[in-house]
């Protein structure tokens, strides 16, 4: 036993001395200038190396500030088609998706029946009217006898009550004459609004009756067209501003679209009058022209509303602010090519550019890309606008002796 643990310690101080020799010996000169160069890298130019960034200048421009939404497309005006009287459908005249105007003629129902109540309805008031002109001149008679005595004054009272009662008779029965010239009309339906016809749901020769639960179609305004969407309560402050001072824009946008290309512009047309308590948002509904027919109605799409517009403030991509413990920074570039860290307040970011509200002036020279090994009064080489790499800085030789211990300890650093 006694053996074994003897060779064991020998065996664990030849490995202890084997590692001693192997990491802590000088290495060779190649393999130091190797390592040191990879060391200085890792350290972001500790040695004096230029640490190579990208730069651009911040810039004074006028800033537009936008809310986002997702908004639902809804049909200007919608029509459900349904027939007002009964009877059977004769003809079908409009063609599934075509457009109409108001007024066009889309499909008859068989107007006999309705012809005929007209015509009795016309029949009565022509009989009634010709009992009124004999009622008024029996009342003018017996007015003239009773004023000379010849007659009682009850019958001139009577014949006058007769003729009242005969005139609204009359215009009961005109009444009627306009109701069946109503219904007649009904059996000729007509497009109430402009736009365009969906799927028919009836065809010709079926019975259709007022009370169908189905339409004939539906007929969908298209242009212009209306998009509601919602926005958070903590926007209305700025939806408020924004009305008063005009009539804001509002640009529709294809799911994952950008601004440059949007579906449609248009206006905010109205703000409701309420928050819903339920998701704590305000409903809002903005109209547009919709002349190319992009938008169509029960699609989703992206909202941007213009709520207000900065003037020259100081901007620069998003990508040159970075976020600390004390708050946001940047990277100015200043003489010498030396890097400083300068804090910075946002006042607002949208679409990759950041308003810089204090600590930045418009023309300073900021990092964009490599900020992440910078530290302050770092040197740096700013590369090409295309992205090439800037021209190679050479290494200033070390003093014989000194190399080697400078290079392993960068290496190790």
């Amino acid at each position: 036993m006694k053996r074994v643990l003897l060779v064991l310690l020998i065996l664990g101080a030849a490995g202890g001395g084997a590692y001693c020799w192997y990491y802590l010996r000088e290495p060779p000169a190649a393999q130091v200038a190797e390592s040191g160069g990879r060391g200085s890298r890792r350290r972001g130019g500790a040695d004096g190396t230029p640490i190579p960034v990208l730069a651009t200048r911040s810039e004074a421009k006028d800033v537009p500030v936008y809310l986002d939404g997702l908004g639902t497309v809804q049909a200007f005006n919608l029509v459900q088609v349904r027939p007002v009287v009964d009877g059977p459908l004769l003809e079908v005249r409009f063609r599934e998706g075509q457009d109409v105007r108001a007024g066009d003629v889309l499909a008859r129902i068989d107007p006999r029946p309705y012809q005929a109540s007209l015509d009795s309805a016309s029949a009565k008031k022509q009989q009634d009217e010709a009992n009124l002109a004999n009622a008024r001149l029996d009342a003018g008679r017996y007015a003239k006898l009773a004023a000379t005595a010849y007659s009682s004054a009850q019958q001139s009272d009577t014949a006058r009550a007769q003729v009242s009662q005969l005139e609204a008779q009359v215009r009961g029965d005109q009444a009627g004459v306009d109701t069946a010239r109503t219904n007649l009309g009904y059996t000729t339906i007509t497009a109430p609004i402009d736009g365009r016809v969906g799927i028919r749901q009836v065809d010709a020769g079926n019975l259709v009756r007022a009370g169908d639960p189905n339409p004939l179609t539906v007929i969908t305004q298209l242009k212009p067209i209306s998009v509601v969407f919602t926005l958070p309560q903590q926007s209305l402050p700025a939806v408020a501003a924004a009305m008063q001072a005009g009539t804001p824009q509002v640009l529709a946008l294809r799911q994952g679209g950008d601004m440059a290309n949007p579906l449609d512009r248009g206006q905010l047309a109205v703000l409701d009058n309420q928050v819903d308590p339920a998701t704590g948002t305000i409903k809002m509904k903005a109209t547009f022209p919709n002349d190319t027919l992009l938008l169509w109605p029960g699609g989703f799409v992206n909202i941007r509303m213009l709520v207000q517009t900065l003037p020259g403030v100081v901007t620069v991509p998003t990508a040159a602010v970075q976020r600390g413990p004390r708050g946001a920074y940047l990277y100015v570039i200043g003489d010498g090519n030396t890097a400083q860290r300068r804090m910075i307040k946002v006042g607002h970011e949208d679409d990759g550019i950041s308003v810089i509200a204090d600590g930045l002036k418009a023309g300073e020279q900021v990092v964009i890309d490599g900020a992440q090994r910078l530290t302050e009064n770092a040197r740096v080489a700013i590369a090409g606008p295309d992205g090439t790499a800037p021209d190679a800085v050479p290494r200033e030789r070390s003093a014989p002796g000194t190399g080697t211990r400078r290079s392993r300890q960068a290496g190790a650093g």
